[in-house]
């Protein structure tokens, strides 16, 4: 059976698997090329809600969707495919919820899960009923050195939490603390998935009240960041939107320090989301921006904002750091 991939994937202009998402300022998700097409033609309203677009209009990169396109159609196919034809789900998950089932046969129960999961959006409904989330997290046991069975279990749920039907139920049966967990003591690998599904499940707003509030999430976040994971600050830009990821980063010690690191020696897309984080956290703390100011971080954008580059949003990002740093009360 033929890949369907999640309609999230596709454009909403070209129907077609989006290669560069872009967030426009409306909120909706197009393909770059198609998007800047309709702009180029003269059209300043979303093409979904109709609203006016600004002038200009920003065409914000979806790092968090390119990455979950990137996970689901770049996953190899598991050997021996044609065993795979007509594999039953109820048998799949009870292979992993049973404590005699040996490892290859845990593997191998997970490599078909996640063919199934590949399938389409009614697939992954199908398989969160059937009580796959459980299943996956009963696999994620640290305590062990299993890696490949804790990567191809994340990788699974990953998968699952693609649609916004289940996003919330995954969040429900206690997920994140599997997920943090592997953030924090899981392979390198495990890291950067468990980061991933994190920004897949923030996408729902009652979702980022609970990672944020969520013991440790923060806090390893901002650990792997220090310690050179650069995804974990996709994570923290989208935590930064509400008020208990903004209150717990601003608990967590060294936290403006690792930001402030980033902006100085992160990638263009690291600068970007730690410039955004940072301006969320100023924005509600005035502690926060003593801090930015005595760390240079002003100077910093300054310079951002001055040098010769053609990253609209990097210079944008510092533009409206500087406003809020020099006390613009329209910012505050």
């Amino acid at each position: 059976m033929a890949t369907q991939f999640p309609d999230d994937f596709k454009c909403p202009i070209s129907l077609e698997i989006m290669s560069d998402p872009v967030i426009l300022s409306s909120g909706h998700t197009f393909d770059r090329v198609s998007i800047q097409r309709w702009l180029d033609s003269g059209h300043r309203t979303c093409p979904i809600t109709k609203l006016p677009l600004p002038d200009q209009p920003s065409l914000i990169p979806n790092h968090a969707l390119r990455s979950l396109i990137s996970n689901f159609t770049h996953t190899p196919l598991p050997k021996s495919q044609s065993n795979y034809a007509n594999p039953n789900p109820h048998t799949l998950i009870s292979i992993l919820t049973s404590k005699s089932s040996p490892l290859h046969s845990k593997l191998d129960s997970l490599s078909q899960l996640a063919e199934l999961s590949k399938r389409d959006s009614t697939s992954r409904r199908k398989l969160t009923e059937s009580g796959a989330v459980s299943a996956v997290l009963n696999c994620l046991n640290f305590d062990s050195n299993d890696f490949t069975l804790q990567e191809k279990a994340l990788s699974l749920l990953l998968n699952l939490s693609l649609d916004d039907d289940n996003k919330v139920g995954i969040v429900a049966e206690g997920a994140i603390g599997r997920v943090v967990t592997a953030l924090r003591v899981g392979s390198p690998d495990c890291r950067a998935i468990a980061a991933t599904i994190i920004t897949s499940l923030a996408v729902v707003e009652v979702n980022k009240a609970t990672i944020g509030d969520y013991p440790l999430a923060i806090k390893s976040l901002v650990w792997l960041l220090q310690n050179g994971l650069e995804r974990a600050v996709d994570v923290l830009s989208i935590l930064a939107k509400c008020k208990e990821g903004r209150e717990e980063m601003m608990r967590v010690k060294g936290c403006v320090g690792v930001l402030v690191g980033m902006i100085k020696n992160g990638s263009s897309r690291a600068v970007q989301c730690s410039l955004f984080t940072l301006n969320f956290l100023c924005c509600y703390s005035e502690e926060i921006c003593v801090e930015a100011r005595r760390e240079g971080v002003l100077e910093m954008c300054m310079r951002l904002v001055e040098d010769d580059n053609d990253n609209e949003k990097l210079r944008r990002n510092a533009n409206n750091l500087i406003q809020t740093l020099s006390g613009n009360p329209s910012m505050r």
